[in-house]
């Protein structure tokens, strides 16, 4: 029962499935076919034409009050998975739609159980125009329509081979259907109905027996040619029926018929997923109404899988003891056992440059995101190894080398010196010249008469010269200190400013997405011990984390024995 869980939203069968014990004690003609184990399990033979049979009239008779009857020479459908049908065609025509009025539909090849104009009928109060071309199963079909007393919204007629829509709809030209559901045959011969052609050799064999007849399962290019009839006659009828809708057995089919009705202009169209058990259907349907409202297609993700459970490790309370002495240094020093082995945890993480930080959490525990950029707990040793290795075969620098280094510290220091007297000089040229302008400010206030207006002008016209003859003597001694550095000096320069800022080595940034994983660390108190959950969140390998934590019980017991 892998897919209940996708089962459509309201399916009675999804969070309650059959009670298979209980039906057997209720119906003697279900009990026969049920097995129960040693242990007590109930269980039943899907691959038995008549318990299937079986299961599926009783649970038409308990759940909807129905009672069929179907030869084992035709196909028994299973009826959680076309109540997913019901359900999805609830959604194209609007649940307000449904209460409000008359709901007409047809159902195309309606099978000798006439299982969906049945459901619709009994639950909705639907009309069906039910179409069917075999004549057993034609006589089934009309033959439960009335001991179930359901003639007055349920019309079963016979077809002629090949007939779909056109043919149907002569009589009725007058009338609007809401809308038409189909289960086509899927397979195109016998070989694909045996799953020879058409079944993946790696999918685990068929868990339930296949029934039917051969124009109930098999048909002329199979399911695609037959639904692509239907495209064509709905491409004619067009707004006779504001829905056409398909059920399909291969999930290869839907792209290309989706194709169609892209190349056809069709203005609405929709799909889905119908789960039961093992048992995995698709869903097309398209519209010429603008006014319809689509439901949503499903999620591309379909969440089946079972949660992961975390990576867990406990540290004991004999190692907490040892690590406390090992954490005194830390500020604030932690008294608790759960903060002692957080704050030991952090710090192996600040070595191993793996970001992190304290999210909030309940009660009697710490909890840390973590987002690992790079694997820096893999081969740990031999990187270091590497390191040392490296540095003992840098070359040493020779003689030479050592002397014109020499040099050009002699030629900087030269430079300076020549800097440092220009601007000795500079400055007491600038105090001159302040002191020769207040005497000749004094002379002026003496002698106003005797100086022109533009006088002042002229004095701070030659100030600024002398400034400006400062200034190019000062860029042009900087520009010969700078000629006098040597490119080795530069080089050594620039290597310097690169080792300033190593930041993006020492403490990684999260850029762009750029992570190995990320988790969330739960550090909890059980019992006199401390346990540790390591969470997957996100991230391209499960196996890092598992990696991780490895890592860290590891270096927690180093510590102890160190």
């Amino acid at each position: 029962m892998a897919l209940n869980k996708s089962m459509h939203p309201r399916n009675r069968y999804k969070d309650k499935p059959p009670d298979f014990t209980y039906l057997a004690s209720k119906y003697t003609e279900f009990q026969q076919h049920v097995h129960t184990s040693l242990t007590g399990k109930v269980s039943l033979n899907f691959k038995d034409p008549e318990a299937v049979r079986a299961l599926t009239c009783t649970l038409l008779k308990e759940d909807f009050g129905l009672t069929i009857d179907i030869p084992l020479e035709r196909l028994i459908p299973t009826v959680p998975l076309r109540l997913n049908y019901i359900h999805w065609v609830e959604d194209l025509i609007g649940s307000d739609t449904v209460k409000s009025k008359l709901i007409r539909g047809i159902d195309i090849g309606t099978g000798a159980s006439c299982i969906y104009p049945l459901l619709g009928a009994t639950m909705n109060g639907w009309f069906f125009l039910a179409t069917e071309v075999d004549d057993m199963c034609f006589n089934y079909a009309k033959q439960n329509v009335e001991q179930n007393n359901l003639s007055d919204l349920i019309k079963v007629v016979k077809v002629p081979q090949k007939t779909l829509l056109m043919d149907a709809l002569k009589e009725e030209s007058e009338i609007v259907y809401d809308f038409c559901m189909c289960n086509p045959p899927f397979f195109a011969n016998q070989l694909e109905a045996k799953g020879v052609n058409s079944r993946n050799p790696s999918r685990p064999p068929p868990s339930s027996v296949n029934t039917g007849g051969i124009t109930e399962i098999m048909a002329e290019g199979g399911e695609l040619e037959f639904v692509k009839r239907i495209i064509h006659d709905s491409l004619q009828l067009k707004k006779r029926l504001r829905w056409y809708s398909c059920m399909l057995g291969k999930k290869c089919s839907l792209a290309p018929l989706k194709e169609e009705l892209r190349q056809q202009e069709v203005p609405k169209v929709t799909h889905t997923e119908f789960c039961q058990g093992r048992t995995m259907r698709w869903a097309l349907a398209w519209s010429f109404y603008d006014d319809v409202i689509m439901p949503s297609p499903p999620s591309k993700k379909r969440k089946l899988e079972k949660p992961r459970k975390p990576i867990t490790f406990t540290v004991l309370q004999s190692t907490i003891k040892v690590l406390k002495n090992k954490v005194v240094g830390s500020d604030p020093v932690p008294t608790e056992d759960i903060e002692v082995v957080t704050t030991t945890i952090e710090k192996i993480l600040a070595e191993l440059k793996v970001l992190y930080k304290r999210v909030p959490c309940g009660k009697g525990e710490v909890s840390l995101f973590l987002t690992a950029i790079q694997n820096s707990w893999v081969h740990v040793r031999r990187k270091k190894r590497d390191r040392v290795r490296q540095l003992r075969e840098l070359p040493r620098a020779t003689s030479n080398v050592l002397k014109s280094t020499e040099a050009d510290q002699t030629t900087e220091r030269q430079c300076s010196a020549n800097i440092s007297s220009v601007r000795a000089e500079e400055e007491s040229d600038l105090s001159k010249s302040a002191e020769s302008n207040a005497e000749t400010g004094k002379a002026t206030a003496g002698a106003k008469e005797e100086f022109p207006i533009s006088g002042g002008n002229n004095l701070l016209n030659e100030l600024q010269v002398d400034q400006e003859n400062n200034m190019e003597t000062e860029e042009k001694c900087e520009t010969s200190f700078v000629d006098c550095k040597s490119d080795d000096a530069v080089e050594q320069e620039i290597s310097c400013s690169t080792m300033e800022n190593p930041v993006g080595e020492d403490t990684p940034k999260e850029s762009g997405g750029c992570f190995l994983f990320k988790c969330l660390m739960n550090v909890k108190k059980d019992g006199m011990n401390a346990h540790v959950e390591m969470h997957w969140v996100e991230g391209q390998n499960r196996d890092l984390m598992n990696q991780l934590s490895t890592y860290l019980q590891n270096q927690i017991f180093k510590l102890v024995v160190s």
